[in-house]
């Protein structure tokens, strides 16, 4: 079973029926009991980080999230979550993040329309051709985004793929069973469902 973490931040729902869609079984959950008894983590989200931290701490999710990436168990953050895992955020002026990865999240350079949203292509680092949450997805694909922030890893050896849009930003994290991406998998079509097979298949 893979819990995605429900913290009133988003539609989650379709990334529920995404998994759902290639066979697998997926609950939203708040409860540390349904988390820890799960296989697999995902960390969903749309909206502001820091509302986004202030729910995670009122319903007790902080520790949770941040016990499971140390226990080694497989976890996967999307958009807001992917931004979430960092360990600060200058929107809304500087916010603590969960610090599951060093690094910041910072907005756009001026230049292009904010939000980024819609398609646009990744490209795999020499890292991220081993990773294998990308295992099967072509250089260059095509993903879905929405997001006016993004994050900078203090270790780039983290960073699985890249993506450009006024500024390069790490549109892929990788680090042993933790990974996180920008765009969303569940809106993505079939490279973002077989994103979404590649980590089933890790659980």
């Amino acid at each position: 079973m893979i819990a995605i973490v429900d913290y009133g931040m988003g539609n989650l729902r379709s990334v529920q029926k995404a998994l759902e869609h290639i066979g697998a079984d997926a609950v939203l959950t708040s409860e540390r009991a349904t988390i820890e008894s799960a296989a697999g983590l995902m960390f969903p989200g749309q909206g502001c980080f820091p509302d986004a931290m202030r729910q995670l701490g009122e319903l007790g999710l902080v520790d949770v999230l941040r016990d499971w990436v140390q226990s080694g168990r497989p976890f996967l953050g999307v958009c807001l979550g992917h931004q979430l895992s960092f360990g600060e955020s200058e929107e809304g002026g500087r916010v603590d993040g969960l610090g599951l990865m060093p690094g910041r999240v910072v907005r756009f350079s001026p230049g292009r329309k904010i939000p980024h949203m819609g398609w646009n292509s990744i490209h795999k680092t020499d890292a991220g051709r081993a990773c294998p949450l990308l295992a099967g997805i072509d250089d260059g694909a095509y993903l879905y985004f929405v997001h006016s922030y993004y994050p900078v890893p203090e270790d780039a050896s983290v960073v699985a793929a890249t993506t450009d849009y006024t500024d390069t930003f790490a549109s892929v994290v990788w680090k042993d069973r933790f990974f996180s991406t920008q765009f969303h998998p569940e809106k993505s079509q079939a490279p973002g469902l077989r994103i979404l097979e590649n980590f089933v298949s890790l659980l």
